[in-house]
């Protein structure tokens, strides 16, 4: 059924809200996807010397939207869904450090820990600057950054949207990443030749497995995105730190997952207050959907979209869906009917319930909306 979107939510049953499409700023498609948008390099103030590279999505300037993207992505991940947004938010999509065009940490510290101290620097920031707090989105590895961002610093984020986050999954490995081989190369001592091999492999090989282990169906994508996600591969090749980058963020991530209950992610979800929406793809190869409704049952007001026909990158494969699901969250947290949400204040929820148009499921567990 892949022209349909199953919606569960264990803990409250009623499901999450979805806005009309009309509500939607500009989306690309197949033939002609959306640009990447523009980005710049932004002083972070902790720790001292820190840079992101950021990409901005011009949009209303009293919310803020900021997007943390997955493992091996980078800020261009969140193109289209930052440009369905641009009518209520401006965006700004995080290259993380060692990822994108940000270099890597001076530290060295690759694990989420530290990335989430980056980011949580960089809303501090946004603060100073005056924004409020923001609506923070993350993906994969960036969900949980964003999920221990939101755990600690309550005050700097008004609602959370993760998307796949990377909880705690101890199934074997090696499926999970493209084979033995590639589980093989995360080992320090011994993966040298299995890393070399790696190495050897063009950018478009890489992308191609990357793809196949992300997306459901790879064969959506369209040339011209390709073309793009290519150039970028390209890019980030020429880079010699990245595959340091990836393999030691990968490891940080390991470590977070064999943490004792007390240091965990799960332990990190119950701490979160924000209005929460989770969203997981049916068919996710990475990190599995059966962690979905444990995920959203743990955050105290968490909501469980899950998207059949979809793999591991929801706000790539179906940016129009979960824009939806993200709009009906922000109104939802913004009038009080998300559960644990307290009102907005009234110009902003005001301003939110005009002509929106939001669309409630009702309470049921198990509800079909069409896209």
């Amino acid at each position: 059924m892949m022209g349909s979107v199953i919606v569960r939510a264990p803990v409250p049953t009623t499901a999450p809200p979805l806005v009309p499409a009309s509500a939607l700023g500009p989306l690309g498609t197949v033939a002609a996807p959306t640009p990447w948008w523009p980005g710049r390099d932004v002083p972070v103030g902790s720790p001292a010397g820190t840079a992101l590279h950021v990409r901005e999505t011009p949009g209303p300037a009293d919310e803020t939207a900021v997007y943390v993207h997955g493992l091996g992505g980078s800020s261009n991940n969140w193109t289209e869904l930052a440009g369905a947004l641009s009518g209520r938010c401006r965006g700004l999509a995080v290259d993380l450090p060692g990822f994108g065009r940000t270099p890597p940490p001076a530290t060295g510290d690759y694990r989420p820990a530290a990335h989430a101290a980056v980011v949580t620097a960089y809303l501090d920031d946004l603060r100073r600057r005056g924004s409020g707090p923001v609506h923070l989105l993350g993906n994969s590895l960036g969900g949980a950054v964003s999920l221990l961002v939101a755990a600690r610093r309550p005050d700097l984020v008004r609602t959370l949207t993760l998307v796949s986050p990377a909880m705690p999954d101890l199934r074997p490995l090696p499926s999970r990443i493209g084979g033995g081989r590639a589980a093989l190369a995360l080992l320090p001592l011994l993966g040298g030749r299995a890393r070399a091999e790696q190495d050897a492999r063009g950018p478009r090989e890489r992308l191609a497995r990357t793809m196949a282990l992300c997306h459901a169906d790879p064969a959506r994508v369209g040339p011209r995105a390709l073309a793009m996600a290519t150039e970028e591969a390209e890019e980030r090749a020429r880079l010699d730190w990245a595959p340091d980058a990836m393999n030691r963020s990968f490891l940080g991530l390991l470590g977070t997952w064999v943490a004792p209950p007390p240091r965990s992610l799960w332990a990190a979800a119950a701490r979160v207050g924000a209005p929460t929406l989770v969203v997981w793809g049916e068919l996710d190869r990475l990190v599995g959907v059966h962690r979905a409704a444990r995920t959203a049952a743990t955050l105290p007001a968490g909501r469980l979209l899950r998207l059949e026909g979809v793999g591991h990158v929801a706000q790539i494969e179906r940016p129009e869906t979960v824009a939806r699901a993200v709009l009906g969250l922000l109104d939802a947290a913004a009038d009080g009917s998300w559960p644990g949400a307290a009102p907005a204040a009234d110009g902003v929820r005001a301003r939110n319930a005009v002509s929106r148009g939001v669309t409630r499921p009702g309470r049921s567990a198990y509800g079909t909306v069409p896209v």
